[in-house]
């Protein structure tokens, strides 16, 4: 008889350990909460409710989702590495809140990256430049072209200080020799409301968020920052393609539990999620919202021990351009 890697860690889950076994039943055995550190409508919203209602297929158990934004996302953070290391919480991770802003914040960050620990990469996603669709701009060249004309006389909007977008459009103004002034938002619902509306000049969000407004022609997309064309929207060039070379800049979202969470149930969820990036149904779905799969190990997949060292080098990654582009989160 096979038995499988799965099978295996959900058999360990179930082992009674010595003195414990009558006091403490399988796991999982109530309700798991994922805490999503934004708000709703948000990339980061859409991937943890996609990832929890699937997960929660697969263990047969409810996976809650509760937004605590603030703080670009450390408040989420700091509440689970806070929390009971019981295998019950879990954080929907960006890379903002597990790489971007330990450079941000410096010493003011409330969490350090041991205090949680990494479980599974999600998905990956690119970022979208836009305009209001009432905007006389139509490229990225003529955008840089008006900003130059106007130093400081243009805005952009973004999710909030500290996310990825921010980083995008802070490194475009380096790149571009431009001054655009940043007006940061509680979340991306907020900041595509303003968008929309006309109230804000450029705008920069991962894609799943803004896509729909895109297709619906109320914002213009003017380059996506991945390395090659988004499949969701392929008309649409890359920044090296727009005339900035060498500029890549993918969003990604994962999962993270507190660092003393049981190690076999790390590695359970682990398994999960990686299961879930392959099934198919989610493939399309991410896909969909112009999203990839993690493609963390040889064969495309994610696991834990393959996740932590990914953030790793993405933790030196942005610190180096947090520091290139003199970004704050002020």
């Amino acid at each position: 008889m096979t038995i499988t890697r799965r099978a295996a860690l959900g058999a360990t889950l179930a082992l009674p350990t010595l003195g414990a076994a009558r006091a403490q039943p399988a796991w999982p055995a109530r309700t798991i909460r994922f805490t999503v550190p934004f708000p709703p409508a948000g990339t980061t919203d859409i991937a943890g409710r996609i990832a929890a209602e699937m997960l929660s297929q697969r263990l047969g158990q409810q996976v809650i989702v509760e937004n605590r934004p603030g703080a670009t996302g450390n408040i989420g953070a700091e509440a689970i590495a806070r929390a009971e290391p019981d295998g019950y919480s879990f954080l929907v991770c960006t890379i903002s809140t597990a790489a971007i802003n330990y450079a941000l914040w410096g010493a003011r960050m409330p969490v350090k990256p041991e205090d949680l620990a990494a479980v599974g990469l999600l998905l990956r996603v690119p970022n979208v430049v836009f305009v209001p669709a009432a905007s006389a701009v139509r490229s990225l060249a003529e955008l840089v072209a008006v900003a130059k004309a106007q130093p400081g006389r243009l805005n952009y909007g973004s999710p909030g200080s500290g996310g990825s977008p921010h980083m995008t459009m802070e490194m475009l103004k380096l790149r571009s020799g431009t001054d655009i002034t940043h007006v940061p938002f509680r979340g991306a619902g907020p900041m595509l409301v303003e968008a929309v509306a006309g109230r804000l000049d450029v705008g920069c969000d991962n894609m799943p968020s803004c896509l729909g407004h895109v297709r619906d022609g109320r914002l213009r997309a003017l380059a996506v920052t991945s390395a090659r064309r988004s499949h969701a929207l392929p008309d649409v060039p890359t920044l090296a393609q727009a005339g900035i070379p060498d500029f890549e800049a993918t969003a990604w979202f994962g999962i993270q539990a507190p660092a003393r969470t049981p190690r076999p149930i790390i590695e359970r969820v682990g398994s999960e999620l990686d299961a879930i990036t392959r099934d198919p149904g989610y493939v399309a779905r991410i896909r969909e919202l112009g999203g990839s799969p993690p493609d963390l190990t040889p064969d495309g997949g994610t696991t834990p021990a393959a996740f932590d060292a990914f953030m790793r080098t993405e933790i030196t990654r942005w610190a180096e351009v947090v520091k290139v582009s003199g970004a704050t989160i002020d």
